[in-house]
């Protein structure tokens, strides 16, 4: 069971959004700022993702008429252009993701310059302010809640209170939230990466992915909503992206899904409120004022 369900398109009995994170080679820069540019090997690893894993990924959603949620740095979105382009002109939706992967609490208090400097870099290369953000490392403040209202932008996906879409209360206003979880993020199976601080052992791709696809028979026959937050330099790997592909292409043969970009979500969840078919749970923020007593 589920709370307060969200009536599907067409009645379908699971939304499904397999989002990317394209962080490429900025994860290396902003860990190792002082001699990054020496660190050839994580260089190499990080723009495996933009030059090798996403013509593949692409090309999967185009043979299946896929429209999916990317999540870029700004950094990223102005290293790779031409990565850029052509998720825009697969009619794919591109979210904010920080300006260098910076962590939101680390910079906790500066975070309007980087913010905006890659909302700039969404409306030079993309063409328009995003609709939605996901925190690096989920790492999300009230701080970056205030930008993301004060510059109109519609949904977060970065929390983790909640199965399905829901809406997020604020002083400032309201966003909704598509929530994310570890359970279904491919870092835990698949990173292998000392330098920022992350010695995963590397699970076999059908292990890593296995569990991916146990959250998604829950949520399905629950009715609710199963999303992916994977890495193209990571799930976008061959042996791993076949497996998901195959998973793609089953799931459209045998199961009623609805398979959308996060701001389709959001849009979804606008017509059914404007129509009074459905309305959102709500949680309230900030969830504390001040850290709260612990005696």
């Amino acid at each position: 069971m589920i709370r307060n369900p969200i009536p599907w398109p067409d009645s379908a009995k699971c939304a499904v959004a397999i989002t990317f994170d394209m962080d490429a080679d900025s994860l290396i820069h902003v860990a190792r700022p002082d001699d990054s540019h020496r660190r050839l090997y994580p260089i190499s690893m990080g723009r495996y993702g933009p030059n090798v894993a996403l013509p593949r990924i692409l090309d999967t959603y185009a043979r299946f008429g896929l429209k999916q949620s990317f999540f870029i740095p700004g950094w990223c979105l102005e290293q790779y252009p031409d990565t850029v382009e052509n998720i825009l002109n697969g009619g794919h939706e591109i979210g904010h993701h920080g300006w260098i992967h910076e962590d939101p609490i680390a910079t906790y208090g500066n975070q309007r310059e980087p913010f905006e400097r890659a909302l700039d870099a969404h409306k030079r290369l993309c063409g328009k302010t995003p609709a939605g953000y996901r925190a690096p490392v989920y790492n999300i403040t009230g701080e970056v809640v205030d930008l993301m209202l004060e510059h109109g932008m519609r949904y977060d996906s970065s929390l983790m209170g909640d199965d399905i879409p829901h809406a997020l209360a604020t002083p400032g206003g309201q966003l909704y939230e598509m929530p994310v979880h570890w359970g279904t993020d491919d870092w835990p199976p698949f990173a292998h990466y000392d330098e920022i601080g992350y010695m995963m052992p590397v699970k076999s791709p059908s292990q890593g992915l296995a569990g991916f696809w146990e959250e998604f028979e829950a949520q399905y026959t629950a009715g609710g909503f199963f999303m992916l937050i994977v890495h193209p330099f990571l799930t976008g790997r061959l042996a791993r992206w076949q497996l998901v592909e195959k998973w793609i292409e089953q799931t459209l043969e045998t199961r009623d899904v609805w398979f959308t970009t996060l701001g389709g979500i959001a849009d979804h969840m606008d017509d059914l409120t404007a129509r009074g078919v459905w309305s959102p749970s709500v949680e309230t923020l900030p969830f504390f004022d001040a850290p709260p007593a612990t005696q």
